[in-house]
């Protein structure tokens, strides 16, 4: 199929068909794909930009820079959500290959971006990419003062499991100058912790 063929593609109804394009997509790529893919990520059509998203993750690390330069400079709430979403996908997709320091540091930045849809999909991306940032999240989870931002960071660290982060929970969970709904976060993601350490006790 050509570039064109597989763009249309990506508006398919059909998740499989889209899926099968995204693939197609990345592993025939030319030196217009990612700027194409780029373009999508403003797209009013849900499912176009949802599918360019995971074609860009698919691509992988080379469609790094772009994504952080789109989720630091686009004017576009909707691209710089869907640049940190790529960048998740990136970390999804290829999970053998460290993630590049660039996109940790557009990243880290983006967790200050005055929008709660992209800094929150730049926490789920760094949660996605789990425990070579756990100080980048532990760092802004000390230093915000946002309490949504918080309690999705929170629940990154739930999800990444890492010891240094499981220390930063309980401190949470124990501090009472902290928000109320920020320590409830911390305490729910510690037991559920405990709850998938018992159940992988039991599996040994």
């Amino acid at each position: 199929m050509t570039q064109d063929a597989l763009f249309e593609q990506l508006k398919h109804p059909n998740p499989h068909l889209r899926e099968r394009a995204m693939w197609e997509l990345a592993e025939n790529r030319d030196e217009t794909t990612i700027p194409r893919l780029m373009s999508v990520l403003g797209e009013d059509d849900v499912v176009f930009r949802r599918a360019a998203v995971k074609a860009l993750g698919a691509v992988g690390s080379d469609t790094v820079p772009p994504l952080v330069e789109a989720l630091l400079n686009s004017d576009n709430v909707t691209v710089r959500g869907s640049a940190a979403k790529a960048l998740a996908q990136v970390a999804i997709n290829h999970p053998e290959v460290p993630f590049p320091s660039a996109g940790v540091q557009g990243l880290k930045t983006a967790l200050d971006d005055p929008n709660p849809v992209v800094h929150i999909a730049a926490v789920m991306a760094l949660g996605e990419i789990g425990a070579p940032v756990v100080d980048v999240l532990i760092e802004a989870v000390k230093t915000t003062d946002n309490p949504a931002l918080a309690v999705a960071i929170v629940n990154a660290l739930g999800s990444i499991g890492d010891e240094r982060g499981v220390d930063v929970l309980a401190a949470i969970a124990q501090d009472e100058s902290a928000d109320s709904y920020v320590r409830e976060s911390a305490n729910s993601a510690l037991s559920r912790l405990e709850q998938i350490a018992k159940f992988k006790n039991r599996e040994q």
